[in-house]
């Protein structure tokens, strides 16, 4: 089972890895109408919510996480570093590819207590971060397309 979930996550993913491969410094200012959030926040926040994953819901618990964009709730501006983002959102890769793999097969029935989503088995928070993932590759997809610097 988590080498499916392992598949399965890597290849939803990809909507997000792929936008990334044309990206430049100029598009993490971009943002759609009176959207709050700029590319680069979107592309920190999925690192963020990844490395939290990796962490709270896999149990690598010698991970240090500071997800920014969750504390603050809110785009400060600061995501401009095109390269800092790309390494960054890459550990968060990694961190998550490794917590996942770590699951034993009978794992993914295990609850875990949130106070973001409440109870969830593995299985069902592996179905949240693929749509969370998904949910903002599609802002960032409209972000590098539509958007425009603020």
């Amino acid at each position: 089972m988590t080498d499916l979930y392992l598949q399965t996550w890597q290849e939803a993913r990809s909507r997000f890895t792929n936008l990334l491969q044309n990206i430049s410094k100029e598009d993490l200012l971009k943002k759609i109408g009176a959207s709050p959030n700029s590319a680069g926040f979107l592309v920190r926040h999925i690192g963020d919510v990844e490395f939290l994953y990796a962490k709270n819901i896999f149990g690598n618990r010698e991970l240090k996480v500071s997800a920014r964009t969750v504390m603050a709730k809110q785009d400060t501006g600061e995501w401009t570093n095109l390269e800092e983002l790309l390494v960054y959102q890459q550990q968060a890769a990694e961190a998550l590819r490794a917590a996942i793999k770590s699951q034993a097969n009978d794992a993914w029935e295990e609850t875990i207590t949130t106070k973001e989503f409440g109870t969830k088995t593995k299985a069902e928070a592996m179905g949240r971060i693929i749509s969370h993932t998904a949910y903002h590759a599609g802002q960032l997809a409209l972000c590098l397309k539509y958007g425009v610097s603020q």
